[in-house]
């Protein structure tokens, strides 16, 4: 994704609050693809519980309702599934168009719920998608670093999910993965609080303020995997 997602969108002056957004329609999975995504999720928590030991930790952060951007660390093919486990609601993903282009993997992603983003220029689509899911109280989940790091130093974040967090007025969730690269480690999964931007002035945003909140955010990432 580009590093500030194509609409208008505001800078802050003044505190996080609770958020409370309005509802608007947006495209369900049909009924025999959400049962597919929570069957899936049943087969992969048995698989990380018996083969790699997984710990969820933080729970109590995540909030039942309400529309969300889930964002976190990138360094594993498996994250989105690793995240896609561990929470009680579904995450939409934005995912790289090119996955869409592989044959079985992109059929199934998208009746899982992903849809694709260039991560080069004007994604119209994908932008009014992402919002209309999360106008809709629906979850939808991002890697800010845009690319799986390789290291244990962060990537410099792009700045797409504090757009999206901020037009559509809901709060963000700080996820830290740890162990999901390779197949022998421990994966562990650390939830943080959310971080509210209902108070962000969408009509008074300075350039440079994206990118300030957006490394505020892999900050909060940052400390959870250190923790």
């Amino acid at each position: 994704m580009s590093r500030r997602l194509n609409c208008t969108v505001s800078k802050v002056s003044g505190n996080l609050w609770p958020i409370h957004q309005p509802s608007l329609a947006a495209k369900e999975l049909p009924p025999k693809d959400q049962l597919l995504y929570r069957f899936a999720r049943v087969v992969c928590r048995l698989i990380l519980l018996f083969f790699r030991r997984w710990n969820v930790s933080g729970k109590e952060n995540f909030p039942s309702t309400g529309g969300l951007v889930v964002v976190s660390n990138h360094v594993s093919y498996w994250d989105p599934v690793v995240i896609g486990s561990a929470l009680d609601r579904q995450v939409y993903f934005m995912a790289k168009e090119e996955l869409f282009k592989i044959p079985l993997l992109g059929p199934l992603i998208t009746r899982l719920g992903a849809f694709p983003v260039q991560r080069r220029g004007f994604n119209r689509q994908s932008i009014r998608q992402a919002l209309n899911l999360l106008r809709s109280q629906r979850i939808v989940g991002i890697f800010p670093e845009g690319t799986r790091r390789h290291t244990n130093n962060p990537l410099p974040p792009h700045e797409g999910a504090v757009a999206l967090a901020l037009k559509a007025k809901v709060p963000i969730l700080p996820i830290a993965l740890t162990g999901t690269r390779g197949i022998k480690s421990r994966v562990c999964v650390k939830i943080g609080q959310p971080l509210n931007v209902s108070g962000l002035a969408e009509n008074k945003v300075k350039e440079g303020e994206y990118q300030k909140l957006s490394k505020k955010i892999m900050g909060e990432i940052e400390k959870l995997i250190n923790e």
